[in-house]
């Protein structure tokens, strides 16, 4: 999936990728995709938690070699 920008939040532990992902997605327009790539098994939960109570929507996630990947369009 093509995303308009990649953070790597990788050994963050929470709450901070869910810090680097707000910080990111504001850098975004409405509509634009943000790629977030994370170790914190946390993340799952904390990711579409967040994405829907801020009126962003996670399109897709994915795990690839103990890396979680998140795909968040900008709402």
């Amino acid at each position: 999936m093509n995303s308009n920008k990649l953070l790597d939040a990788k050994g963050l532990a929470c709450p901070m990728p869910i810090v680097r992902t707000r910080k990111a997605i504001n850098e975004l327009e409405s509509g634009q995709i943000l790629e977030v790539h994370a170790t914190d098994k946390g993340a799952k939960a904390d990711l579409a938690a967040w994405s829907a109570s801020t009126g962003h929507e996670l399109v897709k996630q994915d795990e690839e070699n103990g890396v979680l990947k998140f795909w968040i369009k900008k709402g």
